[in-house]
């Protein structure tokens, strides 16, 4: 049973939510909330899995309610829903510590599949998506001087985990990166959770972030 939060300004959203995540059996939902700081409030109070959370709401928005919940280092992981227009706000909620982001208008399968997802700790975020939103992000990160900034956290990695950050960095899945270095999934599986415990990122959206910002990867030309 994985528990949601469903946090939105509209009423008849939240209640649309409700309805489909209460039709399934593996999910329930524990809580609503209609702005950022009643979201804070509940997510202490609830624990919730999953926060199923808006970004444009009044007064405290969804990406300092997310930053709030991550800071907390409670169990729950945030799910952001956007309308994807690659604005700065999708941007700051990753960096805000949320897991993942869907579209609105997702199907319904889309959507419970992303709670799942996120509910395990993985990324939701199909890679076309993906590499679509890291070439926006990285417009938005400059490059680091002299190259890439030296972290004592890379220093921790072996070589082939280095490898490993720097596809996951491009939105790689792991069936391509066991393609490409002819590993089995599994065996990447492995190796992507020894990378997120090294450079201790929550998950694999809070990985490709670290990728960024220490200039292991950029936006391929178009």
């Amino acid at each position: 049973m994985t528990t949601v939060l469903v946090v939105d300004d509209q009423p008849l959203q939240r209640f649309g939510f409700r309805m489909l995540l209460d039709s399934v059996p593996e999910t329930e939902v524990v809580g609503e909330a209609a702005h950022g700081a009643e979201a804070v409030r509940k997510a202490a109070e609830l624990r919730p899995d999953v926060v199923l959370m808006d970004v444009r709401m009044p007064g405290m928005d969804g990406i300092e309610a997310t930053r709030r919940i991550a800071a907390a280092g409670d169990r729950s992981r945030v799910l952001v829903l956007t309308t994807f227009d690659l604005d700065e706000y999708v941007h700051a909620a990753l960096r805000a510590g949320a897991s993942g982001f869907l579209l609105k208008d997702a199907r319904p399968e889309e959507l419970l599949a992303g709670i799942r997802a996120v509910a395990a700790g993985d990324a939701v975020i199909a890679p076309a998506l993906t590499r679509r939103l890291l070439h926006e992000f990285a417009r938005l990160v400059p490059p680091p001087d002299g190259g890439p900034a030296k972290d004592p956290r890379l220093n921790a990695l072996t070589e082939r985990e280095r490898e490993i950050l720097v596809a996951i960095g491009k939105g790689w899945t792991n069936g391509e990166i066991a393609a490409r270095f002819v590993l089995s999934e599994s065996t990447v599986k492995t190796h992507v959770g020894r990378v997120l415990s090294k450079i201790g990122a929550r998950d694999r959206i809070q990985a490709v972030i670290f990728a960024y910002d220490h200039g292991l990867a950029r936006p391929q030309a178009e």
